[in-house]
């Protein structure tokens, strides 16, 4: 079982786990840590990498993120619990630029989210389970800061969240360092392979 503790990731941890595909990442961890498949990049080409800050939201309700919006720090993204509701929009462009502004680098959203062509034309990386123009209620209850489920995983705050077009991979704080190394090593050696087969194809 693993020990969360407030460990800090370093930030050279933090950057070459963010240059690994994260499919090695999940494969670096036995599969686990994956978040569900529904929950994907909501533009092409988006990818992220940094440190979980958390908020659980009610359905449909992003009053929580704008309370989590003033805990953000350079480098962080944020992971919303909005319970997979799929019909109310957690979040959009206006907030998506307050989130960069705070230096967030991505948004992991267990519900839905809208504005996306406005996503990604400031290149805001936003993984979310669904899309709807419908926008959110700002009433509450949440929870700002604590250990939330997204997508079949649980996130403390502090882990490392990575994601890219394949998907999101959580990596407990407390593991960085280790499952980078196997990441590594398991992209080094699938390049290997590819450069072989590659080779072998020139050569017939």
């Amino acid at each position: 079982m693993t020990e969360h503790t407030d460990q800090a990731v370093s930030r050279d941890v933090l950057e070459r786990l963010g240059a690994l595909p994260v499919a090695n990442i999940g494969d670096a961890m036995q599969r686990l840590g994956v978040v569900e498949a529904e929950i994907s990049a909501v533009w092409h080409g988006a990818r992220t990498a940094g440190t979980a800050r958390t908020v659980e939201v009610a359905g449909g309700d992003n009053a929580g993120v704008h309370e989590a919006l003033d805990t953000l720090q350079p480098g962080d993204v944020l992971v919303v619990n909005g319970h997979g509701v799929r019909d109310r929009a957690l979040v959009g462009e206006l907030i998506a630029e307050r989130l960069r502004a705070r230096g967030c680098v991505g948004l992991v959203v267990d519900g839905a989210v809208r504005d996306v062509g406005d996503l990604a034309d400031i290149g805001f990386p936003v993984f979310a389970r669904a899309v709807t123009p419908a926008g959110p209620y700002r009433h509450g209850p949440f929870r700002v800061g604590v250990p939330v489920a997204i997508g079949g995983v649980v996130v403390h705050p502090g882990d490392v969240v990575v994601g890219d077009g394949d998907g999101v991979a959580v990596v407990p704080a407390a593991e960085a360092s280790d499952v980078l190394a196997r990441a590594e090593a398991k992209h080094a050696d699938e390049t290997r392979i590819r450069d072989e087969i590659v080779a072998s194809m020139a050569s017939s």
